[in-house]
């Protein structure tokens, strides 16, 4: 896999954080887990529940050795989702992250809770509690 970076820009791998100074292309020979800095949720940015989510699988990723204190928050705040939730694709969703996630698969738990953020903030807004009127 080839990623192309431009100057001063950082990439997340293995746990560790490297910058380059000029524009690079990294060829990845081997199996690694990163996270480009497009990526990387800042902690004032974790502002709602599947976002809190997301910043706590992303410490999985970026800091392999505090693995199972992140798995502890992250079971916590997922079944405190779980418990709040009724939409049925957000259900379905929360059930394949954490298959993703006890599979160690964090990248694409990571891209699967992206995709629920849409979901999420029309919950958030009260599109998902529109009820149809019955006479």
């Amino acid at each position: 896999m080839c990623i192309s970076l431009r100057s001063g820009e950082k990439i997340y791998i293995n746990g560790a954080v490297l910058r380059v100074d000029r524009k690079v292309t990294l060829e990845l020979i081997n199996d690694v887990t990163f996270l480009l800095e497009s990526q990387v949720m800042q902690v004032a940015d974790a502002t709602t529940p599947l976002r809190q989510l997301y910043f706590v699988v992303q410490l999985m990723l970026m800091s392999p050795s505090d693995i199972e204190q992140a798995r502890a928050v992250f079971g916590h705040q997922r079944c405190a989702i779980y418990a709040a939730a009724d939409n049925k694709e957000l259900l379905q969703g929360l059930d394949a992250i954490e298959e993703l996630v006890e599979a160690k698969r964090y990248y694409e738990a990571l891209r699967k809770i992206r995709v629920l953020f849409e979901v999420e903030q029309a919950i958030l807004s009260g599109a998902d509690m529109l009820l149809p009127v019955v006479a």
